[in-house]
């Protein structure tokens, strides 16, 4: 087997790379904020060559929108408590915690400024709703099998995650529990 079709390890060298090159793009956009770096810069932080970075993602926009996807993964599990009020307010409740925590703000404009950096970004933009619009779905779906009415994915971005995202980037006053329950409830 030769080294270009050996499977990679899920550990190893290559998670911490990846692991080190993520820190430091997010360190970089809390730092100095999107488009105020480079792939050089990154490459510096992370302790890497160029070369790595650009073999792995190819471009700065496709390692932006892996970064901020693996984010959303890792800190957006789709709760499941039983009722769609309940998975809705435990879901809300983790997405306000996410946005404002330490790197919650630095990850929305992210996501933001993808949508203009052209090609490469708008397709980084776009696997992320997708992404999110899958988790969504799953819990949406999940309610209906238990037959509960239930709005679309859409719903949900529009009167949860819209208002709450405006907030945090705007600095529109704290996302309180009082608040998230309060978009939970008008959207159901």
């Amino acid at each position: 087997m030769n080294e270009r079709t050996r499977a990679r390890r899920p550990g190893g060298r290559s998670a911490r790379v990846g692991a080190e090159v993520h820190r430091a793009v997010t360190d970089l956009i809390n730092e100095r904020g999107y488009g105020n770096f480079t792939v050089g810069d990154i490459a510096a932080r992370a302790g890497v060559a160029d070369s790595s970075i650009y073999r792995r993602w190819g471009s700065l926009e496709t390692l932006l929108g892996d970064v901020a996807l693996t984010r959303l993964n890792a800190q957006s599990p789709m709760p499941d408590t039983g009722s769609l009020a309940g998975d809705l307010r435990t879901y809300a409740a983790n997405v306000a915690r996410e946005i404002t925590g330490p790197d919650g703000l630095a990850l929305l404009r992210l996501s933001v400024a993808l949508s203009s950096t052209g090609h490469q970004g708008l397709r980084a933009r776009d696997d992320l709703l997708a992404e999110r619009a899958r988790q969504l779905q799953s819990m949406l779906d999940r309610a209906i099998d238990r037959g509960e009415r239930a709005p679309d994915a859409l719903g949900v971005l529009d009167h949860i995650l819209a208002p709450m995202y405006i907030r945090v980037l705007l600095g529109i006053g704290p996302l309180t529990p009082d608040y998230v329950d309060g978009l939970v409830d008008r959207l159901l």
